[in-house]
C-alpha cells in the first residue's frame, strides 16, 4: 500500500507531463497510451475531416437557440476542414505528442484558425463516435479499392484461362496425378473463388456502410442531434439505430472485414503455391516473368519466387490480423473500453496487405507463359483411367466391374489423347464447357459497384468539402 502511495505521488509531482486537451498527462503514460496512433492516425486524417465537416453542418441546423453553430459559422469552419484536408494530401500533416490523436489535433487547428467555432465542434459527439465513424469512411474507400482490385485479378485469371482453354493440364487430388483437365479449368478455379471472396467483401462493405456519429460515449446527447442527417451528408446508407450498438459495433467491424480479407488471401496463397509448384523446372508447365523473382547473394544461377513466397507468408499474417482483433474483444464487456485501440494497426495492416497482394498476383498472372510441351508430357496413361472405366459404364458394364477393368490394364491407356479427354467434357463447368461470359458479365457487375460506391462517395464529399 505504501510503496503504490509513493509510486502514486511521484507520478503526480514530476515535470514529465505535457499539458493536452483534455488534461495534464505524464509523459510516460502519455506516451503508452497514445501508442502508435501519431503514425496510424495519419491514415485517418482524412476521414476526420469529413467527418467533422458533417457534424458541423448538423450542428448548425439544431433546433437550439441560440444555435451552437450558424450557418455562416458551420461554412467557415466546413472551409478551414477543407484546408486541413488539403495538408493532409500533401502529406504536411502532422500529429504532435500532445494532440494523443488525429482528433485532437485536427480540433486544435480549427481553433488556432478559428478560435471559439473550432472549440465547439465537439459539441455533441465523443472520440469514441469519431473513431468509429473515421474508421468506416476509411474502410468504405479501400474496400472499394480492394473489390476494383480483386476484379483485375479475377479478369487477370480468367483471360488466361481463355487464352488456354484448350491446352491440357493434369488433374490431381493429393498433388499426385488423377484426371484429364486444362489449363482454362485451372485458371477458371480461382478466377470463380476471387468472385466470390468478392461478394464477402461487398457484404461487410453493406455492414460497413452505417453512420456511427451521433452516439457520443455510446448513450447519447442531451441535445436534438439529427443523427439521420450526419449519416446522409456522408453518404452512408443509414445510420445505426442503437447507440450503444454503434460504439461496440467497432471491433467486431474490423473483425469481420478481416476475416472477408482472410477468405481473399487463402485464395491467393493457393494461387500462389501452384504456381510455385507449377514453376519448378520438375514440372515446367509454366514460366513466372524474371521481374517477380529475386536473385541468390551467392547463387548466380538462382531466380528466387520470392513475389510468391511473400504472398503465402501474408495471407497468414491476415489471418492472424484476424485473430488478434478476434481476441482483443472476445472478453470486452460492453461499452467503449480502451482495448479497441489496439485493433486498430491489425486492421489497417490488414487493408494494406491484402491489397497489396492482390494487386501483385494480378500482375503475375498476366505476365505468366504456358509451355504446352511440358504440360502435354505429363500425362501418363493412369490420368485416363477414370474416363476409361465410365466409356465402360456408357456401353453397359456396371462402374465397379469396369473399374476393376481398366485397374488391371492401366498400359494399355498410354497412348490416350489429352485433347480429346479434355473436349468430351461438355457439361457445365467442364473442361470443355466452361462459360466465359458467365465470368464477364460477374466481372462487370463488380465494377458497376464499385463505380456506383465511389461516385455516390465523392460526391458527398465535395458537398461537405467543396
Amino acid at each position: 500500500m505504501t510503496n503504490d502511495y509513493v509510486w502514486q505521488e511521484d507520478m503526480k509531482t514530476s515535470s514529465d507531463a505535457k499539458t493536452t486537451t483534455v488534461g495534464t498527462i505524464d509523459d510516460e503514460i502519455l506516451a503508452f497510451t497514445a501508442g502508435k496512433d501519431l503514425v496510424l492516425d495519419l491514415q485517418l486524417a482524412e476521414s476526420d475531416c469529413i467527418g467533422s465537416a458533417a457534424h458541423a453542418i448538423m450542428l448548425s441546423k439544431m433546433p437550439v437557440n441560440p444555435p451552437v453553430l450558424t450557418t455562416e459559422e458551420a461554412a467557415a469552419v466546413c472551409k478551414e476542414l477543407g484546408t486541413i484536408r488539403k495538408s493532409v494530401l500533401e502529406r504536411a500533416f502532422v500529429i504532435e505528442a500532445a494532440d494523443q490523436d488525429v482528433h485532437l489535433t485536427v480540433e486544435r487547428k480549427l481553433t488556432e484558425a478559428l478560435g471559439d467555432l473550432g472549440k465547439k465542434i465537439h459539441t455533441g459527439r465523443s472520440r469514441n463516435d469519431q473513431v468509429a465513424v473515421d474508421l468506416r469512411l476509411f474502410a468504405k474507400q479501400a474496400l472499394l479499392e480492394l473489390i476494383e482490385d480483386s476484379a483485375d485479378l479475377a479478369e487477370a485469371l480468367t483471360r488466361f484461362g481463355e487464352t488456354h482453354q484448350k491446352v491440357p493440364m493434369v488433374g490431381r487430388t493429393h498433388m499426385q496425378p488423377a484426371m484429364p483437365s486444362s489449363v482454362g479449368l485451372w485458371a477458371t478455379s480461382y478466377a470463380e473463388a476471387v468472385l466470390e471472396d468478392i461478394q464477402s467483401l461487398r457484404l461487410v462493405y453493406e455492414l460497413n456502410d452505417q453512420c456511427p456519429l451521433g452516439a457520443a460515449a455510446g448513450y447519447g446527447v442531451p441535445l436534438p442531434i439529427d443523427r439521420q442527417l450526419t449519416s446522409d451528408l456522408l453518404g452512408f446508407a443509414r445510420p445505426l439505430h442503437n447507440v450503444a450498438h454503434a460504439i461496440q459495433a467497432r471491433g467486431k467491424l474490423e473483425y469481420q472485414i478481416l476475416q472477408a480479407m482472410g477468405q481473399l488471401m487463402i485464395t491467393l496463397s493457393r494461387v500462389a503455391q501452384d504456381l510455385m509448384l507449377f514453376t519448378l523446372p520438375e514440372f515446367g508447365y509454366f514460366t513466372i516473368p524474371k521481374v517477380f523473382g529475386t536473385g541468390s547473394s551467392i547463387m548466380p544461377n538462382k531466380n528466387n519466387p520470392d513475389v510468391l513466397e511473400l504472398i503465402r507468408s501474408k495471407a497468414g499474417l491476415v489471418l492472424g490480423y484476424g485473430s488478434a482483433v478476434g481476441h482483443i474483444l472476445h472478453a470486452a464487456p460492453g461499452g467503449y473500453n480502451r482495448d479497441l485501440q489496439d485493433s486498430k494497426e491489425p486492421f489497417l495492416e490488414g487493408l494494406a496487405t491484402t491489397r497489396a497482394s492482390v494487386r501483385i498476383l494480378a500482375r503475375c498472372v498476366a505476365g505468366l507463359t504456358v509451355n504446352e510441351d511440358k504440360l502435354r508430357g505429363a500425362f501418363d496413361g493412369g490420368v485416363f483411367a477414370t474416363d476409361a472405366a465410365l466409356a465402360l459404364v456408357a456401353a453397359g458394364m456396371p462402374f465397379r466391374d469396369a473399374y476393376h477393368q481398366v485397374k488391371a490394364n492401366l498400359a494399355d491407356l498410354d497412348n490416350e489423347d489429352p485433347d480429346a479427354a479434355i473436349a468430351r467434357k461438355t457439361h457445365l463447368g467442364g473442361t470443355a464447357g466452361l462459360h466465359f461470359g458467365l465470368y464477364a458479365d460477374r466481372i462487370a457487375s463488380t465494377r458497376g459497384f464499385v463505380e456506383k460506391g465511389r461516385t455516390h462517395f465523392d460526391h458527398a464529399v465535395r458537398r461537405l468539402l467543396s
